[in-house]
């Protein structure tokens, strides 16, 4: 849900499964002090956790964020969920930057990608 004007315009690759993703949707508020740095922080904390595979993003019009971060099993979505800074970051993202979020996991069973040559 932040901007990520450094990263290229493409989707995250397909991954043979079995894997795991979890679909963050989100509308934040106006109050977004902090935002970006503890944004930029949990982009860092997630790609060190083994298992992570990466993650997409995309922003509407309207203001809705959605983020999809893959994960290669249960476990290391687990451990990203538990991660300290990350549960941190959440009350705060509760407390002050969202006015609504869901969060969505499920199991990959089929994964298939095209880009052209």
């Amino acid at each position: 849900m932040s901007d990520h004007p450094e990263v290229p315009v493409a989707p995250v690759q397909a991954f043979e499964p079995p894997y795991y993703v979890a679909v963050f949707t989100a509308v934040r508020t106006q109050e977004q002090d902090g935002y970006r740095e503890t944004d930029a922080r949990m982009e860092e904390l997630v790609k060190a956790i083994p298992g992570f595979l990466g993650m997409d993003h995309a922003q509407t019009p309207g203001g809705l964020g959605i983020t999809v971060g893959y994960f290669r099993d249960a476990d290391a979505l687990t451990r990203w969920g538990a991660d300290t800074e990350h549960r941190a970051a959440q009350r705060r993202g509760r407390a002050e930057w969202y006015e609504s979020y869901t969060l969505h996991v499920a199991k990959v069973e089929r994964s298939s990608g095209f880009t052209r040559a």
